[in-house]
């Protein structure tokens, strides 16, 4: 014990004299709050009788004096009593308390006051340097058009012995005009103006609500649907066409090419500082180098522009026929390759001015201007002469029996159709273009459209480094239509694997559409593989049409039901039904869950003889015994069951209860 307490007195002499004052220190200020706390106390026990006192009175007098004014009770003596406590109305208590309370009241009031200005002073001050440390590392260009509207003109706080010496001075916000033409950044930017590159902004916008989409095109229009340039508008009657480029479906109803008017859009320049997002176009403007590495893209006027994902949809350039390239300057100036809205606004001023025009190509397009020329021809002079290697008009898809069936249609809408024929050499002679074909035929005409075909435009794949399909062409891309990282292709550039039936690239404008929209929902995170089935159709006037899907090449085997057509039967017939003659808008983009046969479904295939009237039927392409291809020729809204019969990828042995699932025989 003795041990214990010489070692617990040699620890506390051994404290330091500091520990002992902080010890003292904190014994001195507990007596000192104890203290304040008693003479709060000592207050409190002299005011609490007024308070109850002036609850009191605040009860009895409202009742006595409801909505008028409150007077101070006479000092002079009185015998009676006001307040419960005893309090006498001779007494100076009840003034002093008004007095009190009153001060207490408006002295609470303006601290409350003052706290809030301060800090609402604090908050602006803080917020400004926020801003302008921000604005440091920003580009005047930059600064949103909210930022600016909040900025104030000039903040500045000077030095003075009372206040901080430090000077703020907020950045002068350059006007909406002053900014560049060209945003320097966007997070999401599109190479090309069609259809694909708008899907794509829209499936954007739809996932991101405040992206900010900026499309690059060399084109000086808006985003616009091709498919009327060689249909619909060349039916108007309206000699303005050319001008408002609106046209009315076979159902009689007006519609503009435009996807969307341009109060849709923002402009270039407002679009990194409008508050919500949005889609800009940059027309006139052509993406010459891609710093895939560095996320940067150079323009033809030198400017670059950064990006955080980038869509390559650059679509096709229009082949020319060899012989026509290898003729002199003349012949190139009277020469079409049909591909965009000057082309048609060209080409419709000069079929009303020449008398003869002939057409090379027997494909989709070639037999489309060919019909809608012939159809103008027979209410004038103008002749329309169509040229093309294969037997019949649409060679290449339709077995041989319905392009000859279609080879006679079209020439019952005015055309002369020469098949089999070749132009070996053009030349210009006395204000005519001259034609040599290669069996020794010449043939003079005013003008000259080529309609050939399409050629990808890969021209980016050198400075990007990406990857070319040496077979098909077009970018080769993966099931999420990815080239590289941040790099995305979709449209009629794409090379894309089909799971179903290999590695293919479409042109045509439902594919543009699906392609597009998915390459944007991917682009935002979305990750999702290329599935779709996209389909085709095409018009010969307003009395024949059919949809296709798959591979639809004339070289395979094909099996073809057919049926008598009827009023219903016609592509006038199906847009007033679907209300749109785009019939990919109309047709779903889901392939059937399930498909049912009636009970007394019948389906005969019909054997293809001359002169037989193919009014609506189904042709089936083969390989190895499986639908790879499927037409429907005057038979609408049934691309759901085409798509689920070639997803299903079986071998029949009878293509004729297949047949049955289109309903050909109901009428």
């Amino acid at each position: 014990l003795r041990r214990t307490l010489r070692l617990r007195n040699r620890a506390l002499a051994s404290r330091s004299s500091a520990a002992v004052r902080s010890e003292i220190g904190i014994t001195s200020g507990v007596k000192g709050f104890t203290a304040t706390m008693l003479q709060c106390r000592a207050v409190w026990q002299k005011l609490a009788p007024l308070s109850r006192a002036s609850s009191t009175l605040g009860r009895t007098g409202s009742k006595r004096r409801v909505f008028k004014p409150y007077t101070v009770p006479p000092l002079g003596p009185s015998t009676g009593c006001l307040m419960s406590t005893g309090v006498s109305r001779n007494s100076n208590s009840n003034l002093m308390y008004f007095f009190i309370v009153g001060g207490t009241f408006i002295g609470g009031i303006a601290y409350v006051y003052s706290v809030i200005k301060e800090d609402k002073q604090r908050y602006k001050q803080r917020i400004t340097q926020m801003r302008s440390i921000s604005s440091g590392e920003r580009k005047p260009e930059e600064l949103s058009a909210k930022d600016a509207s909040e900025l104030p003109e000039q903040v500045s706080v000077k030095a003075t012995a009372e206040k901080s010496e430090t000077e703020i001075e907020s950045p002068t916000v350059e006007p909406v005009s002053a900014r560049p033409d060209i945003p320097s950044h966007v997070p999401y930017l599109l190479i090309g103006g069609g259809t694909a590159s708008f899907a794509a902004a829209r499936s954007i916008r739809a996932r991101d609500p405040g992206a900010r989409v900026l499309i690059v095109t060399e084109e000086p229009d808006l985003p616009y649907m091709r498919p009327p340039l060689s249909k619909e508008l060349w039916f108007s009657d309206e000699s303005s066409v050319t001008e408002t480029l609106k046209f009315k479906q076979w159902n009689g109803k007006e519609r503009s090419i435009y996807f969307q008017p341009p109060s849709f859009y923002v402009s270039p320049q407002e679009l990194s500082s409008v508050e919500n997002g949005g889609v800009a176009v940059l027309t006139r403007k052509k993406v010459v180098n891609i710093d895939v590495r560095g996320n940067k893209v150079r323009l033809d006027n030198d400017v670059e522009i950064t990006y955080d994902k980038c869509l390559i949809a650059t679509g096709g350039i229009p082949r020319n026929v060899p012989a026509l390239e290898r003729a002199g300057e003349e012949v190139q100036k009277r020469t079409t390759l049909f591909r965009k809205i000057e082309d048609f606004k060209s080409l419709e001023t000069i079929s009303r001015n020449v008398k003869s025009i002939v057409i090379i190509g027997g494909g989709f397009l070639g037999s489309e201007l060919a019909c809608a020329l012939g159809r103008r021809a027979q209410n004038t002079e103008l002749e329309v002469i169509q040229i093309f290697p294969e037997k019949g008009n649409m060679g290449k898809i339709l077995p041989e029996y319905l392009s000859n069936w279609t080879t006679e249609k079209v020439r019952k809408e005015g055309v002369n159709v020469m098949p089999n024929t070749l132009v070996k050499s053009a030349k210009y002679i006395n204000d005519k273009v001259v034609l040599l074909l290669k069996h020794g035929q010449t043939i003079k005409t005013d003008h000259v459209i080529a309609a050939v075909g399409l050629e990808p435009c890969v021209e980016l794949a050198k400075s990007a480094r990406l990857e070319l399909d040496s077979d098909l062409g077009g970018f080769r891309v993966n099931a999420e239509l990815q080239a590289r990282s941040n790099i995305w292709v979709a449209g009629d550039a794409a090379c894309f694997y089909d799971l179903k039936l290999g590695r293919r690239r479409v042109e045509h404008h439902d594919h543009a559409v699906v392609s597009g929209r998915l390459a944007g929902e991917n682009m935002t995170g979305a990750s999702k593989p290329y599935w779709h089935q996209s389909m085709f159709w095409s018009d010969l006037g307003p009395d024949v049409g059919y949809e296709a899907i798959g591979i639809v090449d004339s070289s395979l085997p094909t099996v073809g039901v057919f049926a008598k057509g009827t009023a219903k039967d016609t592509p006038r017939a199906v847009t007033e039904i679907t209300g749109t003659g785009i019939r990919s808008e109309s047709e779903t983009e889901t392939v059937a869950s399930s498909v049912n046969v009636p009970a007394d479904a019948t389906a005969v295939a019909h054997p293809p003889a001359g002169g037989d009237d193919y009014g609506k039927g189904v042709i089936f392409y083969l390989r190895d015994q499986v639908v790879v291809g499927i037409i429907l020729w005057n038979v609408f809204n049934r691309m759901p069951i085409a798509r689920k019969v070639i997803k299903d990828g079986e071998e029949h042995d009878d293509l004729n209860e297949i047949a049955k699932l289109f309903n050909i025989h109901d009428d």
